[in-house]
């Protein structure tokens, strides 16, 4: 296997918002970049564009805020950004005259790439956090981000009859996104109480008109809206056929009598976001509660590497722009020893939609009490098949925390490495989730590693 280098001054990890904003800035600046992205095209989840053998007549039917993309397409192509697509990063080493980005090219993800810069710009994103329930391991069941990416990247659509479900601002995108391809979505579960978002009304202002456009989406559609419900369970034999929903008291509990089944063949749910943050751990960069720690210029705490986006915590595209913007000014300031001069419209921006965020975080926090509701024979870690049973026991056994339990248990062992099991692994044991400091952001091939400090006199 060959090993492909490449040299600049600022590497931006991620081409979704926050990494297209923060290239294109550096770039202006007279910084060269090079925008690295596991994708097959720029633009990450929220801008993700169907393939172009596909066809596809009007793929902005498909998108918010479409001209925004249009911009940010535009001035990457006319920018002198350098743009590295199928380049899956497994780490960034710092070494004595900057950093290293280990990559693996293309979609076996065997060949190894590395490049040099002087700064990193880290804009991973996030991804979904899903809550285990009874049969959500059944072929139809998918996470809401998922059903999304395949109706953008794909045009294509899971089912004929669709659940969305969970909680967390992502479900109406995905009902409406559904119900416009031709899905028959039989209802919107969300488990939260809209009160709860009234309490932030000052916070979420500028959020209104959004809300209320995908409202008048879910009336023209006719698709229920089922607030303070939530699933109990999916079911099936060889495929989902149906999902169980019931209501949900002001504390979190089942109501009584409140049980019904909706059939379907597609139920996708989602319980919010949580940030990438492997990269930025492998670095040694601190963290704030989950996300990434930075400051008014979106520095981490270690020298010469910048975050922007989901990885500093949930926000959505527009903060994302923002503070990659704030992010890309800053980094090429730091490395032309001048000072940074963002626009004031970014600074306004970050700040007002940071507060949007952070009511939304706190209004769409995952229902309580749900972990009652799993039954034993519920799988919670699909890598290694480990059920809510085998977590319990190891509870009894005297494990306290999602660590003691991943060795008793093995849960968070495989392909994933806790990834998509952490979060509900803690919830049984009833601790607060931690961060998980993966040494390696991804799966990688024995041979590049035995590749990365080759003995002196060897190639």
């Amino acid at each position: 296997m060959r090993r492909c280098a490449v040299r600049t001054d600022l590497v931006v990890i991620g081409a979704g918002p926050a990494g297209l904003a923060a290239s294109l800035a550096a770039a202006a600046r007279g910084t060269r970049v090079v925008l690295v992205d596991g994708a097959t095209e720029p633009g990450g989840q929220f801008y993700r564009q169907p393939a172009a053998g596909l066809g596809a007549g009007r793929p902005e039917a498909l998108h918010h805020e479409w001209r925004t993309w249009e911009r940010l397409r535009d001035g990457l192509a006319a920018s002198s950004v350098r743009v590295l697509t199928d380049h899956h990063v497994w780490c960034v080493e710092k070494v004595s005259d900057g950093f290293v980005v280990h990559a693996l090219l293309g979609p076996e993800q065997e060949e190894p790439v590395e490049v040099r810069a002087r700064a990193v710009l880290l804009a991973t994103g996030g991804y979904e956090q899903v809550l285990p329930f009874p049969g959500w391991t059944l072929p139809g069941v998918v996470t809401a981000g998922g059903a999304q990416a395949m109706l953008k990247g794909g045009l294509v659509v899971q089912g004929r009859r669709a659940v969305v479900a969970g909680t967390g601002p992502l479900l109406l995108p995905v009902a409406t996104g559904l119900a416009a391809a031709g899905v028959e979505v039989a209802a919107l579960v969300e488990s939260v109480d809209p009160g709860r978002l009234a309490r932030h009304g000052r916070a979420l202002a500028g959020k209104l008109p959004e809300g209320a456009g995908y409202a008048a989406r879910l009336l023209r559609h006719r698709v229920p809206f089922l607030a303070r419900h939530t699933v109990l369970r999916a079911h099936g034999d060889d495929r989902l056929t149906g999902v169980t929903v019931a209501a949900l008291d002001s504390d979190g509990h089942v109501r009584t009598g409140t049980e019904r089944q909706l059939p379907c063949d597609t139920l996708a749910v989602g319980h919010g976001m949580l940030p990438h943050t492997d990269l930025a751990e492998g670095l040694g960069c601190g963290l704030d509660g989950l996300a990434v720690a930075v400051d008014t210029e979106q520095r981490t705490d270690v020298p010469g590497v910048w975050a922007a986006g989901e990885a500093t915590g949930i926000g959505g595209a527009a903060l994302a722009l923002a503070e990659g913007h704030i992010a890309g000014c800053s980094a090429a300031a730091h490395l032309h020893g001048t000072a940074p001069d963002p626009a004031p419209a970014a600074l306004k921006a970050r700040t007002k939609l940071g507060r949007s965020a952070a009511a939304l975080d706190t209004a769409y926090a995952p229902p309580a009490h749900w972990p009652e509701r799993i039954t034993d024979d519920t799988v919670v870690c699909r890598c290694e098949e480990v059920t809510a049973g085998a977590v319990r026991d190891a509870l009894d056994l005297g494990a306290g925390d999602v660590r003691t339990v991943k060795l008793l248990t093995r849960a968070g062992m495989g392909w994933c490495q806790g990834r998509m099991c952490a979060g509900a692994v803690a919830g049984l044991a009833g601790c607060p989730p931690t961060p998980a400091r993966r040494p390696l952001a991804r799966p990688v091939p024995l041979g590049v590693l035995a590749r990365q400090h080759p003995q002196e006199g060897q190639s």
